[in-house]
């Protein structure tokens, strides 16, 4: 048995249930936005935000029909920024397939992510569940704020610890903490334990953010060769900044300097790669990442002991081990 399947083995009736609900929340009477909703849905992904919800849910009662909207309005919105993602980055792949505007052009990409988001927030409406609507409309902010934050400081190239924990906290880690946050007010009422689950959500999310940025300094793929997506896109995420707050100014600027102009050139991002290597940046990245995790675990341990609660630690776990 995988550790996914272990994993899912307290929520296993509850994502079978999800999966024509997801479905049915995927569907329009407009023949191309159809044709395209029924292409997300068969390239979607592990749709592990669900499983947060869900387990989430099922540490503080007995999930319910909410908490089934609860997982569809997560998983919604996670669908609708992946589309906006893909147009920002000029991604034309996403899961190993084609991206939405890579077969269906930037504009008609970003029509259907506002078509899934609005659906999401609509289904909220429907079923007057304000407070998940609260938690969304957070979550949404955050993003978009972490996203620009993000492209600003790809230009100016003048990124902190600080600000590089407030992007992927913002970006990243926000919807792993409305995903448990939202699966526990579906629940509960109770505002101190949804609110203190948005907070394991939010170092869950972190540390997840964390592997993700490890992994573009890694082997791996066919070819087994770091992606170096990050430094062509000029982004600093945590193994790279590491190498430049330990570095003497004069080269400092020079690393500065390749990121800003030769972000594009093969070799010398694998010479940036091989530096972060060399010097310590992957093995400080995953020190943070595991300290993130701990502390996100540590928060669980002060909730009733329960297969929901191991399920959780055991994706936690999951996250920041996967090999993808």
């Amino acid at each position: 048995m995988s550790i996914v399947d272990k994993i899912k083995i307290p929520i296993e009736k509850e994502l079978n249930e999800f999966e024509p609900y997801f479905k049915k929340s995927l569907q329009s009477d407009v023949p191309l936005l159809a044709t395209i909703l029924n292409y997300l849905y068969r390239t979607k992904g592990k749709q592990l935000r669900p499983m947060f919800v869900f387990l989430s849910a099922k540490l503080h009662g007995e999930t319910n029909e909410f908490s089934q909207l609860a997982a569809c309005s997560v998983e919604l919105l996670h669908t609708a920024t992946l589309v906006h993602d893909d147009v920002v980055d000029e991604s034309y792949e996403r899961r190993g397939s084609f991206s939405v505007n890579a077969l269906w052009r930037n504009k008609l990409a970003v029509l259907v992510g506002d078509y899934i988001l609005a659906k999401g927030l609509q289904l909220q409406l429907e079923n007057k569940k304000y407070n998940f609507l609260h938690l969304i409309s957070r979550a949404v902010q955050d993003m978009a704020e972490g996203e620009i934050l993000q492209m600003k400081k790809s230009r100016k190239l003048d990124i902190t610890d600080e600000i590089y924990f407030e992007i992927i906290r913002k970006k990243t880690a926000s919807l792993i903490a409305t995903s448990m946050a939202i699966g526990t007010a579906s629940v509960t009422e109770d505002a101190e334990t949804i609110e203190k689950m948005y907070r394991i959500g939010q170092d869950a999310g972190i540390a997840f953010q964390i592997k993700d940025d490890i992994f573009d300094y890694q082997s791996k793929g066919i070819l087994g060769k770091p992606t170096g997506n990050d430094i062509k896109e000029k982004k600093i995420t945590l193994p790279l900044l590491y190498v430049l707050n330990q570095a003497e100014p004069s080269e400092k600027m020079r690393i500065l300097g390749l990121v800003k102009r030769k972000n594009k050139n093969t070799s010398v991002v694998n010479e940036l790669i091989q530096m972060v290597k060399n010097k310590g940046g992957l093995d400080y990245a995953e020190q943070k990442m595991n300290e993130f995790r701990e502390k996100a675990i540590a928060g669980l341990m002060e909730f009733n002991d329960c297969q929901a609660r191991e399920s959780l630690i055991d994706l936690m776990n999951y996250i920041t081990t996967r090999q993808k």
